[in-house]
């Protein structure tokens, strides 16, 4: 049975190794028949082309991961938290969590976006990996719930 903990620690770890760009460490944190999703909430960034991505596998998964993380500004820092399941089954769990990413611009800590992770995690060979994880980037403006949602205020 794969716990909460096991979980959090596979999502703090994974942004770890990412923003330091341990490519080495890249393939143990995913399964084999892994699905990777990234995209921006509103589809129209300057650089939608940059963030978006819809690969599977271990391999395509990783190459993507590491030129991605190759083009992108380093001190970069994904922060996961919230981390929290939402289902258990068999040998796997699916899980969500904000995502808070920051840059240093002129010595001073930028934020660069926030969002939305979910994914699935899973048993593979005695080790807890990524089998799915999908990552929505907040880029559109906030405005009021009700009018942002289009639900009526109670």
């Amino acid at each position: 049975m794969i716990d909460l903990g096991a979980v959090q620690q596979l999502v703090a770890s994974w942004w770890f190794d990412y923003d330091q760009g341990n490519f080495d460490v890249f393939p143990g944190y995913f399964t084999a028949d892994t699905h990777f999703t990234c995209r921006s909430d509103s589809g129209k960034t300057p650089f939608e082309e940059f963030v978006t991505a819809d690969v599977r596998g271990r391999d395509e998964v990783v190459a993507w991961q590491v030129a991605h993380r190759s083009n992108s500004p380093y001190p970069l820092r994904h922060n996961g938290t919230n981390v929290h399941l939402t289902a258990r089954r068999d040998g796997e769990v699916d899980f969500r969590s904000y995502l808070f990413v920051t840059q240093i611009v002129d010595g001073a800590v930028s934020n660069l976006s926030t969002g939305i992770c979910t994914g699935t995690a899973r048993e593979e060979h005695g080790t807890v990996r990524l089998a799915a994880l999908r990552v929505i980037l907040d880029f559109t403006t906030s405005e009021v719930f009700s009018a942002a949602t289009r639900q009526p205020v109670a």
